[in-house]
């Protein structure tokens, strides 16, 4: 049971996870003498210690220990395993990528976009029930879909690769029994061969060494402001129900938002309708959200 004082600060850890997320965002165009390949290879560098050092210290080694049983013992799990660290490995590249490449607005829609390709995903992979609110939501969305395929004849790929991606990755992780933070660290250790060479093929941190400590602590940063989002969002999950976790979700893609514009993006006047109807959807499922948490206290409180 939540208390309210645990709901509070999880509510306010999972703010601060998100806000964390939004700056890394910001920050990336300061590694501007960095590829995208080379910043993403140094953010889960460092990023993967300090999650091991987390789980270790929260108790979650067990996590660590089941998964390498089940790859001694199942036939296909390293193969899913691999397929897993890409799809997530491939969001996490894209998320260091885009500021740097004027994409920041596409990845925000492609995160405004995902909750509800999320709910659609659930209705045709697991035969989740759609409630009116989420069938309104998905309505919405289609329209703002339909409104950018008029506008632009395409989606922009970021948006298509984070709203389908993540979607796909958590379904895996749902059908092979990897929904756990050891599932993440797992997928990070399985991609740190491939962040090594992104590292030592480009070069750039190594090469300025000579020329000072300067693009070393912005790196270091990276991996700090990484490490911080990773543990805050951890931390709260465990204090917040489904529902206000669920909620919380629209947070990010606001502040990424917000971050892209700041960064001198635009979004054009065609494409207003594409977002005020993805807005709209998002609304939709936060009423839903706002009117089950009403529900749930109501069944709490004592008759």
């Amino acid at each position: 049971m939540h208390t309210h004082s645990g709901t509070t600060l999880g509510v306010t850890l999972n703010v601060i996870a998100s806000m964390l997320f939004a700056l890394m965002f910001a920050y990336t165009p300061l590694l501007s003498a960095l590829a995208g390949d080379e910043i993403y290879g140094w953010r889960i560098l460092l990023t993967f210690p300090c999650l091991t050092l987390f789980m270790l210290l929260r108790g979650y080694g067990s996590q660590i220990a089941v998964l390498f049983r089940r790859l001694l013992v199942e036939r296909y799990f390293l193969a899913t395993r691999l397929v897993s660290s890409f799809l997530i490995g491939v969001q996490l590249w894209l998320f260091m990528w885009a500021p740097g490449n004027e994409q920041g607005l596409s990845v925000s829609l492609g995160y405004f976009m995902m909750p509800i390709s999320m709910v659609i995903v659930g209705r045709l992979a697991f035969k989740d029930r759609l409630s009116r609110f989420q069938l309104l939501a998905s309505l919405l969305a289609l329209l703002g879909v339909l409104n950018q395929l008029i506008v632009s004849q395409s989606l922009a790929w970021p948006t298509m690769v984070v709203a389908l991606g993540y979607p796909l990755y958590f379904w895996l992780r749902r059908v092979t029994d990897t929904n756990s933070i050891g599932g993440l660290w797992f997928d990070m250790l399985l991609s740190l061969p491939l962040c090594l060479y992104f590292i030592l093929h480009g070069g750039h941190v190594l090469g300025e060494l000579a020329n000072g400590l300067h693009i070393l602590w912005l790196v270091a940063g990276l991996g700090l402001l990484s490490s911080l989002a990773l543990a805050f969002q951890a931390l709260s999950a465990p204090l917040l129900n489904l529902s206000l976790f669920g909620l919380l979700v629209y947070v990010e893609p606001v502040l990424l938002m917000l971050v892209a514009l700041a960064l001198g993006e635009a979004i054009s006047p065609g494409e207003w309708p594409t977002y005020q109807a993805i807005w709209l959807a998002v609304a939709v499922l936060v009423l839903e959200g706002i009117n089950s948490l009403r529900t749930t206290r109501r069944s709490a409180q004592p008759l």
